[in-house]
């Protein structure tokens, strides 16, 4: 059997380069998540109490605690999966307010008391699915966003809902370490946005929200790709033009305005036809809209989801 040494045959000689740097990233996530698996699951947050079980839920079985919270992308704190678990405990979530304001008839400033009133707390078991192909089954606690927006009373001309992330340089990588611009911006279409799906999330696994999962307030959005679950809100802003996206800035041609889940929309350097689901390594069937079609396809009826992806 002839045995070939890495200096024979390195593998940027025999796979396309694109192909080559996301292996790398595969197998950089693979010795992430070895190491995890051998970490205790430290918790220091806050229990939560008066919590329903949605009927929304997934009955698949959710991801472990331990990678929920060490697996992640927050681009604020480390570029790499285990970054965020390691630097965000800097996150300073009290106090905290959050501004909705725009084309509202009632814009408000709400800390964190007044949003724990908005709505009663739900867990909702979701499946995230990454556009990195990797996917995890979260038990979210938090409301419908819509309950917040019914709040403020949206005007006529609101057609779009616009996030912004806390950013802070002080504790905070650059714009430059990590190669998009800050604040993160997100958005949806206001009928997204009033989707009874689209959760804004205080907490997890019976706890408020760990910090590298988007403390102390995030937006779920089970049906779309990860990026578009903002963390950290601090700012709302109904409007009524396509607002900016940050991984749409950064690269247009791969990251579109809506994102939702298809695996018939290859990213341009990877299929998305498959997912592994966290912690396993094989591969699975990625659903398209992440297997909520019952409930969201009728959102985009008549749209070329080719072209608006």
């Amino acid at each position: 059997m002839l045995i070939r040494k890495p200096s024979d045959l390195p593998y940027s000689q025999v796979t396309p380069k694109n192909q080559y740097l996301n292996r790398r990233r595969f197998l950089a996530g693979s010795v992430a998540l070895g190491a995890l698996s051998a970490l205790p699951e430290a918790r220091a947050n806050t229990k939560l109490t008066g919590v329903t079980k949605s009927p929304l839920s997934t009955n698949e079985p959710p991801t472990e605690y331990k990678y929920i919270t060490g697996y992640n992308n927050f681009y604020e704190f480390g570029t790499d999966k285990g970054d965020p678990a390691q630097n965000a405990h800097k996150l300073k979530t009290s106090p905290w307010t959050v501004k909705i304001e725009g084309e509202v008839a009632k814009p408000k400033t709400l800390d964190l008391d007044a949003i724990f009133k908005i709505a009663p707390l739900e867990e909702r078991i979701y499946r995230h699915r990454c556009v990195e192909r990797w996917s995890m089954v979260i038990p979210w606690i938090g409301f419908p966003l819509n309950a917040l927006l019914k709040q403020v009373e949206p005007t006529s001309k609101a057609k779009f809902v616009a996030f912004e992330s806390l950013y802070d340089g002080k504790y905070m990588l650059s714009t430059f370490q990590a190669g998009i611009s800050f604040p993160y911006v997100e958005g949806l279409r206001m009928d997204e946005a009033m989707h009874p799906l689209a959760l804004l999330a205080v907490g997890l696994y019976g706890e408020t929200l760990p910090n590298q999962d988007g403390a102390p307030f995030r937006l779920v959005v089970p049906w779309k790709y990860g990026y578009k679950s903002i963390k950290s809100i601090v700012k709302i802003r109904l409007v009524e033009k396509e607002p900016p996206t940050t991984w749409n800035l950064a690269a247009s041609n791969e990251y579109g305005f809506y994102s939702n889940v298809n695996p018939e929309v290859d990213h341009p350097r990877w299929s998305q036809a498959k997912e592994r689901r966290i912690p396993e390594f094989s591969m699975r069937p990625t659903v398209k809209f992440n297997g909520y079609g019952d409930q969201v396809a009728g959102l985009y009826t008549g749209m070329d989801l080719r072209k608006y992806h």
